[in-house]
């Protein structure tokens, strides 16, 4: 006789995932930013900042493009007369 030993393969019961450590911490989050965070008109002031800062980063790139893209003038040679 074979005496072949075999593990039982019960399944285990799916365990219940822990709960999310953050799961409320979002909300409250939010909620302590807004309190201590600058007043209204001075985050209307700072994003009118971050707006105009950004033009200027692409008027720096719209100037350099330009300047990159102008067709380079090659040096001509001088005209001799000989004779």
């Amino acid at each position: 006789m074979n005496a072949k030993t075999s593990k039982s393969s019960k399944a285990k019961p799916a365990s219940k995932p822990a709960p999310c450590v953050c799961e409320q911490l979002g909300p409250l989050l939010a909620d302590l930013l807004q309190h201590f965070g600058p007043p209204d008109p001075a985050r209307r002031h700072f994003e009118t900042a971050r707006l105009e800062f950004l033009k200027g980063v692409r008027a720096i790139l719209d100037a350099r493009i330009e300047h990159v893209s102008k067709p380079r003038r090659t040096a001509k040679g001088e005209k001799i007369n000989v004779g």
